[in-house]
């Protein structure tokens, strides 16, 4: 008589437009079963959800239903906060979120396994040099293709792609000034070892990826390590890049290959699915293969708030990431070491004015406490 096959209880953070894919994208998964999603709105007829029978706004009752967690709320206090917690009951988490890797991911790295997803251009990243490695290829690039940007959107245009794309206001805000790309290579730069070329990034204007990352290769080359950084190429596919060298035996056969006369070569993934891909990670956590993507417990990178316009005493920021005060910028840890990372912007207060084009310092805001900031006050303290 056969054994009824083991299901794995998926607990979810997050019911936005990924979490309610990743939901859907599970139904099919036999073995996977999600068994709640947490949620910080309120439970009622007029929240439509997906799948309302299995939300809750307990913590409590997410830990207790859940074999592994996935998170993708994109907030950062919040995200600290139940992660703290899901981790401190040694339950594995998957993330989607950048956002908080960067600003307090090395801090939760040191409480139990926390790994990026495939499926956003980090894990996708991660996974592509896992394969590149196996094939003998020494990476120099860690490329992000972005196919647009505006430094300093309006309102009213984000409003109208916000509605028009189904997701929220301060996400494609954040995707437009940059603020998302300069998150993500700089987690990238932490998680696999790489460095940053300046302060925001070197972005290299291109119409292929070659031509653009090999500009990049070269600054790499003369830095003496791989970099993260990437693209401003509208004609090129959504997805993730490597410009990488080889050995000088194998430059025949790469040639034959069709990858050019090197020594530069590109690898290229076209293609980023998000939910569709978090899978792939889900499994590899629970068949042993550990970290894909995280922070490390000693980054070197991270992502500070620079105003877009004069900021004055009084003003309220109520969320940095996405927001139309400031915008994030990658930088190392240690060019400014005063500055607050831009995950930490919910619901402060200005106490000095700060010029447009700035560096927003803690000596310029009012900042209510909490885990996160505690956390990060802790990574920063490390790293002297």
């Amino acid at each position: 008589m056969n054994s009824k096959p083991s299901v794995t209880r998926i607990g979810i953070v997050g019911t936005g437009f990924i979490g309610q894919g990743i939901v859907l994208a599970l139904e099919s998964q036999k073995d996977l079963q999600v068994s709640k999603v947490l949620t910080r709105r309120k439970i009622n007829p007029e929240f439509k959800f997906v799948r309302p029978e299995l939300l809750t706004d307990s913590i409590d009752e997410l830990i207790e239903n859940s074999d592994l967690v996935v998170e993708c709320t994109g907030s950062v206090l919040w995200a600290t906060l139940v992660l703290d917690r899901v981790l401190e009951a040694n339950i594995p988490v998957v993330t989607m979120d950048s956002e908080v890797h960067i600003t307090t991911g090395s801090y939760l790295a040191q409480k139990g396994l926390i790994t990026e997803a495939e499926g956003d251009q980090p894990g996708c990243l991660a996974a592509l040099r896992e394969s590149a490695i196996q094939m003998g290829f020494k990476p120099l690039v860690y490329g992000n293709i972005k196919g647009f940007m505006n430094l300093a959107p309006t309102p009213e245009d984000m409003a109208y792609w916000s509605n028009k794309q189904g997701i929220s206001l301060d996400q494609v805000t954040s995707f437009t000034d940059g603020t998302k790309v300069q998150i993500e290579q700089a987690f990238v730069a932490n998680g696999l070892g790489a460095d940053v070329l300046q302060d925001g990034l070197m972005g290299q204007s291109s119409d292929d990826i070659f031509t653009g990352g090999v500009q990049i290769a070269e600054a790499a080359k003369q830095l003496g390590r791989s970099v993260s950084d990437y693209i401003l190429s509208p004609k090129s596919p959504a997805g993730v890049f490597i410009i990488a060298e080889h050995e000088s035996s194998q430059k025949d056969y790469l040639r034959y290959l069709k990858m050019g006369e090197g020594p530069y070569y590109s690898l290229v993934q076209g293609y980023h699915l998000c939910h569709l891909e978090v899978t792939k990670t889900i499994r590899r956590v629970l068949n042993g293969g550990g970290v894909l993507l995280n922070n490390t417990t000693t980054p070197q990178v991270t992502v500070v708030a620079i105003a877009k316009k004069d900021l004055q005493v009084g003003d309220e920021i109520q969320r940095g990431i996405g927001s139309f005060d400031v915008r994030g910028i990658a930088t190392q840890f240690s060019s400014h070491p005063n500055a607050v990372p831009i995950g930490l912007l919910e619901k402060v207060t200005m106490v000095k004015r700060v010029e447009a084009r700035a560096i927003l310092t803690f000596d310029d805001i009012d900042i209510p406490d909490s885990l996160a900031l505690r956390a990060c006050l802790k990574i920063k303290e490390s790293l002297k």
